[in-house]
């Protein structure tokens, strides 16, 4: 893919790009945890206004982190066929188009959680855009193969987010789903690396398996599997959630450290990708469960 070819004008700039350059699905992953921050931040109904304008705050930041992710990566992700398709590669929209695009989601995202929401959620929402599509996206991604497990921290805020913007503050239980999400991280992230290193390796970017090998890999998989099952033990003991909770996320736990394993005794990276997609399922059903067992 050339120069050239990334940065044509193209002839129609379809909506289906726009919302693409939005990373749909993690968003909608990321928007679900902070709503569940909300609801579990009081022990009724959440207020309709930090409600519905918390969630279009928190989503439009991480669509906004996200297309600026997408300008930063193009180069990269034209190297990659899991990533030649998108908007900027596929030369479906220019730099400035997607840039200005960022910044209009952003600049809304900082108006509706200053003026209707909170400053607090505002200030945390704007540390993990930065994070995110700046450290994260810019240094970390290409200086060191814990990139996933550093930056991670800002992927693992919006529970954190979500709370804040019903409550206004920085409560301990939000910092424990905070946790979950940062320890789910990796072993979510390296599954997908370890089936897609030989890409990874390609575009030259530093991922465990291209500097460690797979095997070393797929061992700290293993390892940060079972810290995340000792992690999801935490709402319960400190009294956060129920019986309910604690059986599912013994259940999610055991079921994603079966994958782990087992991916480590079969380096097989069709298992690989199986333990990704479900790393995601596991997240989603741990958080559900949780926002169920809140209101029984």
């Amino acid at each position: 893919m050339t120069e050239k070819t990334i940065n044509q004008t193209p002839e129609h700039a379809s909506w289906k790009s726009y919302y693409e350059l939005c990373k749909p699905k993690v968003v909608m992953l990321i928007v679900f945890t902070a709503v569940v921050g909300m609801f579990l931040a009081v022990p009724g109904m959440v207020p309709w206004q930090p409600l519905i304008f918390g969630t279009i705050g928190i989503g439009f930041a991480a669509s906004s982190a996200a297309a600026i992710n997408h300008f930063l990566d193009q180069e990269f992700d034209a190297k990659m066929a899991r990533t030649q398709g998108r908007p900027l590669p596929h030369g479906d929209l220019t730099s400035a188009q997607v840039l200005g695009f960022a910044f209009s989601l952003g600049i809304i995202a900082m108006l509706v959680l200053i003026f209707l929401v909170n400053e607090l959620t505002a200030l945390l929402t704007f540390i993990s855009l930065i994070g995110y599509a700046v450290i994260y996206t810019v240094y970390l991604k290409h200086a060191t193969p814990q990139n996933i497990v550093i930056g991670g921290a800002a992927g693992a805020a919006p529970p954190v987010l979500g709370w804040s913007a019903v409550t206004a503050t920085i409560d301990p239980h939000s910092l424990l789903l905070f946790l979950i999400i940062f320890i789910w991280t990796p072993p979510h992230f390296w599954a997908l690396a370890v089936a897609r290193r030989d890409e990874y390796a390609k575009a030259g970017i530093p991922m465990l398996p291209v500097t460690h090998g797979a095997d070393f890999t797929r061992l700290h998989i293993v390892f940060y599997t079972v810290l995340l099952l000792l992690v999801t033990l935490l709402p319960y003991l400190t009294g956060m959630s129920g019986l309910l909770y604690l059986v599912t996320a013994v259940g999610l736990g055991l079921r994603f450290l079966y994958y782990a394993v087992l991916l480590k005794k079969t380096a097989d990276d069709k298992i690989a990708m199986e333990a990704f997609k479900f790393s995601i399922i596991y997240l989603m059903v741990l958080f559900a469960v949780l926002l169920i067992d809140h209101y029984i």
